[in-house]
């Protein structure tokens, strides 16, 4: 069985400045052996990551897309996918990838990057797999809402602890079955177990501080 966490940042992102190198570390000391690595629009740190990542360490190349209404995560890419996008075209491109459609924190009330509930139901018979545990969602109703959609309609329900700091790794996870493509993925997923924790708002700040940061290195 693999331990996966189907959510985590590096420092490719805006609002994240967690090198590869710690991840790939993090992992092996928390017996995690498999990963998607969803950067905030790029798959530049994905790409770099399953290049480097040892044997052991099976890395799922993703992506934070962020449309004009809110995050679609797509999975298993080959490049990235442009910001600024309608969710319809995030899919359509996300498909043209041969990728997977997974909804991040979905039904999330306090995060202004969360899809609207009103485009989740519209493009409900595109979705792939929706994260019914996210450990940065602080509100239980948010996942359990996630959780009765998923079921309603018939999609896989996944984890992932949305990590943007090296000790947040792991917080949610899956214990799921081995695979080799994006289609026994989503049978592994039906059949895996979610586990975890929330890591609690202050997190938040961590991740404000490093976008901080980040827009002062790029003015330098």
């Amino acid at each position: 069985m693999l331990k996966a966490d189907l959510h985590i940042h590096t420092r490719y992102s805006m609002d994240c400045q967690t090198q590869l190198e710690k991840i790939i570390k993090r992992c092996h000391e928390l017996g995690i052996d498999c990963i998607a690595v969803a950067d905030h629009g790029t798959t530049e740190g994905a790409l770099k990551m399953q290049e480097m990542a040892p044997p052991s360490l099976k890395v799922i190349v993703a992506e934070e897309v962020l449309t004009t209404q809110g995050e679609i995560m797509g999975m298993f890419l080959k490049e990235t996918i442009p910001s600024g996008i309608t969710p319809q075209e995030a899919v359509r491109q996300i498909r043209a990838q041969g990728g997977l459609v997974n909804i991040p924190h979905p039904f999330e009330t306090i995060r202004g990057s969360a899809l609207k509930d009103r485009y989740i139901e519209e493009i409900a018979a595109d979705i792939d797999l929706m994260e019914v545990l996210n450990s940065r969602s602080p509100f239980p109703a948010n996942s359990n809402k996630a959780r009765d959609f998923a079921e309603k309609h018939g999609i896989p329900g996944g984890a992932g602890s949305d990590a943007h700091t090296i000790y947040e790794i792991g917080n949610a996870y899956m214990e799921m079955p081995d695979f080799n493509d994006k289609d026994e993925f989503l049978k592994a997923v039906a059949l895996g177990k979610i586990k975890g924790k929330r890591s609690g708002m202050f997190v938040h700040f961590y991740s404000a501080w490093a976008k901080v940061q980040s827009k002062l290195c790029r003015r330098r």
